[in-house]
């Protein structure tokens, strides 16, 4: 897995921890309660910081060794350098695992490697990874949803589409997490889910979805200039950044 030079990291870092604030919010009061997490492909640990905010003080990250320890949002010592393309060896479990926009890094002969990974490490595990054409650095393994949803299947977990839906439209979040953000549940632990606060249903979408901003970024450059000036409007108005 190559590595993203630091100015990504640095520049991502607001961005993505305003669309971890959201999404959390979205999944965390409908799950048991998360005292402990692990992120895998945490960059500068701008989730586990999050959550940190939110009262979670067991957290833990883990990525390659070209994570800049002065660019961390997290304690270094709740960061670990390991070679994601190899066994993670984990030696615990969370309460909550995470995984965004890291699986299509690595090589296919490691996927089913790094789900069992993720299943071992946490009976609830938010998971993203770039769906075919996304495009991106160091992409060897772009999938449809449900190629992942399918491995998750194998080691007993079962999909709630709970994000996706209810972010559809808000063009403050990441696109790729729009369309690719699934929760996995170990089947055993279904009953102990909450209904949602909103008392929306959970919509029953298809689970290989593109996102129109993503299909029009890759037909129509013009139109992707316009989600963007858009996207930039939305956080505006939201966080006035």
């Amino acid at each position: 897995m190559k590595a993203y030079e630091s100015y990504f990291y640095s520049n991502r870092y607001e961005w993505t921890a305003q669309a971890a604030g959201r999404i959390l919010d979205l999944v965390l009061p409908r799950i048991p309660p998360v005292r402990s997490a692990l992120d895998v492909g945490c960059g500068v640990g701008a989730w586990l910081s999050v959550l940190g905010e939110k009262g979670v003080a067991d957290v833990h990250g883990v990525d390659g060794a070209w994570v800049d320890d002065k660019l961390l949002k997290i304690p270094a010592e709740k960061f670990r350098r390991v070679d994601l393309s190899g066994p993670l060896n984990l030696e615990r479990k969370f309460d909550l695992a995470i995984s965004l926009e890291v699986a299509e890094h690595l090589v296919p002969e490691r996927a089913e490697g790094f789900v069992a990974e993720l299943t071992g490490a946490a009976d609830f595990v938010l998971f993203s990874a770039a769906i075919p054409f996304q495009g991106g650095y160091g992409h060897v393994n772009e999938q449809w949803q449900s190629y992942w949803a399918d491995r998750f299947a194998r080691r007993g977990f079962v999909v709630r589409d709970w994000v996706r839906p209810r972010l559809w439209t808000d063009a403050a979040i990441p696109v790729w997490y729009r369309e690719n953000l699934l929760l996995f549940v170990a089947e055993r632990r279904v009953p102990e889910l909450v209904s949602a606060p909103d008392g929306l249903p959970d919509a029953a979408l298809p689970l290989d979805l593109v996102h129109p901003e993503a299909y029009l970024s890759k037909v129509d450059p013009d139109s992707w200039q316009l989600g963007l000036a858009v996207f930039r409007r939305a956080l505006k108005k939201r966080w006035g950044t």
